[in-house]
């Protein structure tokens, strides 16, 4: 293959977290129907064969919660130099390769910021699901904001089935099996169904883009009908096929690109901007780009903590959504985390040319190398000493981003505990 093939062959191929680890606390089976929680929980038992989780990752779902609905005015402040001194220095003589933001939350009275390149802007990959998923529990809470049972119920009993939307993704996803105790693992298929709230899970739990463009392509219909969602699947195709492509394009931007200025975030910062699977994509236009940037993804994530992310239930549905009860990976893999409760999501994007003496894959880029990372750490879960957020995009070229992004963990959760050293856990 010529030089020319082989850098088409690798550019744009998006590696979103595939095998990533994130999602809803293991005893949230009956509470929201995903049966994927359920066989984590098994798991963990030694019911079921498969990855069992760290001390941290074992928070019941009334532990799981908002740690910052008292104080809903905060935002981050003007950045500490001591505190982005030390930051930067972690990162190295690369350091103008990364943008990042870190939020030490342990004292709401008195946060300490640390921000570097923080309005630098790239292709935030699977990081972009998370506005997904606000868009989502926006569309809900539009149609139902005064009855939060109606959306739990609509999460968990509208069951939706892949269709062309979800062509393709090599990501797997579980697929258990509550009563025969099995466990597969596969891509999304046409004609798999599952409920609104495990498509939700799919997306963020595995990353899988399949689950990601079907939530697009819910959000999308709940902005659409209203109180009239769910449809049936042939009058859902015929939706899609029948509407004229400039009012799909329109419908997508009030679906996912206004929710983002409702919600006090700036869509020159972060934006979703197109569906998450090449055949989505050409079924709906989007808008354009997608993109972020380490400080505005901690602006919603701090949004989220204060309850304001569409309004305080969504905001919890979220972070529970993002509690790690699967394998973790990157930067959350770091063993420095394995007693804290972790919040994360991540994304990466890649891609190569023929260099001699090199060889590239997943990661390890020499053209791009995106890895991007978003945090929130509650150490020790138990117990909640410390409490900070970590926004992190990165490019730093022919290294093995993955493993930079578990060490910085490390280094950075070992700062934070510099800092607060003897002081006393958390109120709860």
């Amino acid at each position: 293959m010529n030089a020319r093939r082989l850098r088409q062959a690798f550019l744009g191929l998006l590696l979103l977290a595939p095998a990533s680890g994130h999602a809803w606390p293991l005893d949230g089976y009956a509470d929201t129907g995903i049966r994927r929680v359920e066989g984590s929980r098994l798991a963990n038992e030694g019911q079921v064969r498969d990855v069992r989780q760290p001390p941290g990752a074992l928070l019941p779902t009334s532990a799981v919660d908002l740690r910052l609905t008292g104080h809903r005015s905060l935002e981050p402040p003007a950045p500490d130099p001591e505190f982005t001194a030390s930051v930067v220095r972690l990162l190295g003589s690369e350091a103008d390769r990364y943008g990042i933001a870190v939020l030490d939350l342990t004292d709401p009275q008195r946060p300490r910021y640390a921000e570097h390149r923080g309005d630098h802007q790239q292709n935030v990959g699977s990081v972009g699901k998370l506005v997904v998923a606000m868009a989502l529990f926006q569309a809900l809470a539009d149609t139902y904001p005064n009855d939060t049972e109606k959306r739990r119920a609509v999460l968990k009993n509208t069951q939706v089935t892949a269709d062309e939307f979800a062509h393709w993704d090599h990501h797997t996803i579980r697929l258990f099996d509550p009563a025969t105790k099995t466990l597969v693992r596969r891509p999304v298929r046409d004609g798999d169904r599952g409920s609104l709230f495990e498509w939700l899970d799919w997306m963020l739990s595995v990353s899988s883009n399949s689950a990601g463009s079907m939530v697009m392509r819910e959000a999308m219909l709940i902005r659409q009908f209203g109180a009239r969602y769910p449809r049936p699947d042939s009058e859902i195709e015929q939706f899609f096929r029948d509407t004229p492509g400039r009012e799909l394009t329109a419908l997508f931007d009030r679906t996912f690109v206004e929710p983002l200025t409702r919600n006090g975030l700036d869509v020159a910062m972060l934006r979703q901007g197109s569906f998450l699977t090449a055949e989505g994509k050409q079924l709906v236009s989007g808008v354009g780009n997608s993109y972020g940037t380490a400080r505005e993804l901690m602006r919603l994530l701090l949004r989220m903590e204060q309850g304001r992310l569409v309004d305080e239930w969504s905001s919890r549905q979220v972070k529970r959504l993002l509690y790690m009860t699967e394998r973790r990976i990157r930067y959350a893999s770091s063993p420095a985390l394995a007693d804290s409760a972790v919040y994360f999501k991540s994304g990466s994007l890649y891609d190569c040319e023929p260099e001699p003496g090199f060889n590239c894959g997943p990661y390890r880029g020499n053209v791009r190398n995106y890895m991007n990372s978003v945090v929130i750490v509650e150490s020790p879960a138990s117990g909640r000493r410390l409490h900070y957020a970590v926004t992190l995009i990165s490019n730093v070229l022919r290294k093995n981003s993955a493993a930079t992004h578990q060490a910085l963990a490390a280094d950075i959760h070992r700062l934070v505990e510099g800092m607060h050293a003897g002081a006393a856990p958390a109120a709860r």
